[in-house]
């Protein structure tokens, strides 16, 4: 093993840069962005295309509603609590071998899954695979923060970014097809060659690069407190919907889970070795940052949630022509990202967050004036602007969590920005749900009656409810007349859009308060430090 010390990040060029020409490509920056672009396409393609078959593996496996919802939950939840420290794992044995290991064990549990013969089997490889999702996330911008230099790793974060985009954009699309022409199973089969593709890149590009100041052991208390913290914290935002805010287990879950990130807090102050130096977050640009990727996540996240039911139960389109529909918004993520770190590149990240959380603001706003008729122009519009918006704060955010931390917590820093972005994402999901199903509970019986339907009541009345609140006109008894089923539609889909406008009203509120906070941000200046290259 040969070493070399590289005292700043800033002053001094990758040491891949000294390989002689023809002898190895390995740490060549733009291959190993290639590379954990690769690796992590998987898990932003994940993201969306699971949704798509979710319907089919229910009726497949014969799945209960609630067992459904645990395909998607369980993923996020292990992907939520474990990041940050499959982030220290990184900084620990080195960002190489994390990531083989993650794109390794990811695509295996998706195998695994398309071979599962029940729901319970599925659910179980889904919680797996969502333990190696978060090995793989950190690792990618610890590889990134190690190989690129300060002042080009925005550009290298802002073509990192634009790869995700391209895979989020092509999960409703990819999803359909493989669902329609093939079967549920392939959509999980898709991420083996995928998976086979980042493990032979890395093995072959990859170059750890640790500094000599790491963390030599792991801080196994600050390790269990935080995760019993963040799984607290995300299954109740999860379950919140379901047993309401203000029930005694939702308020268990998540005042447990402020105890037990307190208790997280006072151990990190004592820790020898903590598993998140508290100094760390007297960066004020990185505090701002992780902020800002929380507030972001929950406007953007929160409020788009909605739109797919939009499309599918209102305008009657499919899935695959819901996805069609997005490209605009996706489309204008994959062009974004890379401008966005040429823009941040040479103006710095403040200007491009805010311009673009401005932006966000506007599109949520604009969003939130659609009602049943609108069409795919003016959907377009409001789309085009939310992915131009969106690009420069995901980037941005990102550079400055990372680009803010030392080379030693690039891996916790990494967990950190997604760790955020995930909680951020299930707390505007939970919190604009519940706006949206008391708003559509509060205008449905008004909107029913104005269709001179007659009132329905007890349980029907519930159904009504729940199946409003996604859009969906309940089917009528045999021998209505059309005009009583086109008024029931009508008021089923006036209530829905009445509650995805008030959600998109908060979330532009929400948008706002986050360009505000991208005031406080920063370029990343964190010296990298001594480092070694293996």
């Amino acid at each position: 093993m040969s070493q070399s010390v590289v005292k700043s990040a800033k002053a001094d060029a990758p040491p891949q840069r000294k390989t002689p020409p023809g002898r190895s490509l390995q740490g060549h920056p733009w291959l190993t962005l290639l590379t954990v672009a690769v690796g992590v396409m998987m898990v932003a393609l994940d993201g969306t295309i699971v949704a798509i078959a979710n319907p089919v593996i229910q009726e497949k496996l014969h799945a209960a509603p609630s067992e459904i919802q645990w395909v998607t939950s369980g993923y996020l939840l292990a992907l939520a609590v474990f990041l940050i420290t499959a982030g220290k794992i990184g900084d620990r044995f080195g960002h190489k071998s994390t990531f083989l290991v993650g794109a390794v064990g990811f695509a295996a549990t998706s195998a695994a899954i398309g071979f599962a013969g029940n729901i319970e089997m599925v659910i179980a490889f889904r919680v797996l695979q969502g333990l190696f999702g978060a090995l793989l996330q950190p690792a990618a911008l610890g590889l990134l923060r190690g190989a690129f230099p300060v002042e080009k790793l925005n550009m290298a974060i802002g073509i990192w970014g634009g790869v995700i985009g391209a895979s989020t954009a092509a999960g409703p699309i990819v999803g359909g097809l493989l669902v329609e022409h093939v079967n549920w199973e392939s959509v999980f089969f898709i991420n083996v060659p995928v998976g086979l593709i980042a493990l032979a890149l890395g093995v072959w590009v990859l170059k750890d690069v640790r500094a000599e100041n790491a963390a030599k052991s792991f801080d196994l208390p600050g390790i269990a407190l935080l995760s019993a913290a963040m799984f607290a914290l995300v299954f109740g935002i999860i379950k919140a919907p379901e047993w309401g805010w203000g029930d005694v287990s939702t308020l268990l879950f998540l005042g447990g889970a402020a105890v037990l990130m307190t208790a997280f807090a006072l151990w990190q102050r004592v820790a020898r070795e903590p598993l998140i130096p508290l100094s760390l977050f007297r960066s004020v640009p990185l505090s701002a940052g992780t902020l800002l990727m929380v507030l972001m996540a929950f406007s953007f996240f929160g409020a788009i949630f909605f739109v797919t039911f939009y499309l599918q139960n209102v305008h009657g389109m499919s899935p695959v022509s819901a996805g069609v529909h997005l490209l605009p918004m996706t489309g204008m993520m994959i062009v974004g990202s890379p401008l966005a770190g040429l823009a941040i590149g040479k103006l710095g990240p403040r200007i491009p967050i805010v311009t673009g959380m401005l932006l966000t603001t506007v599109a949520m706003f604009g969003m939130s004036t659609l009602d049943t008729g609108s069409g795919t122009g003016v959907m377009s519009l409001w789309f085009v602007l939310m992915g131009l918006g969106i690009s420069p704060v995901i980037v941005g955010a990102t550079e400055v969590i990372v680009g803010n931390a030392p080379l030693e917590l690039s891996g916790v820093a990494g967990g950190v920005q997604q760790a955020a972005m995930q909680v951020g994402g299930s707390l505007g999901t939970a919190v604009l749900g519940a706006l949206m199903a008391a708003k559509v509970t509060d205008v449905l019986p008004d909107n029913w009656a104005k269709a001179g339907l007659p009132p329905v009541e007890g349980a029907h009345a519930e159904g009504l409810n729940q199946a409003a609140q996604l859009g969906i006109a309940p089917p009528a008894p045999a021998g209505t007349p059309q005009q009583a089923v086109d008024a029931m539609a009508s008021a089923v889909h006036d209530s829905f859009v009445s509650g995805m406008s008030l959600a998109f009203a908060v979330a532009s509120v929400v948008a706002f308060g986050a360009a505000l906070l991208g005031l406080l941000t920063r370029r990343g200046s964190t010296d990298a430090g001594p480092a070694v290259h293996i």
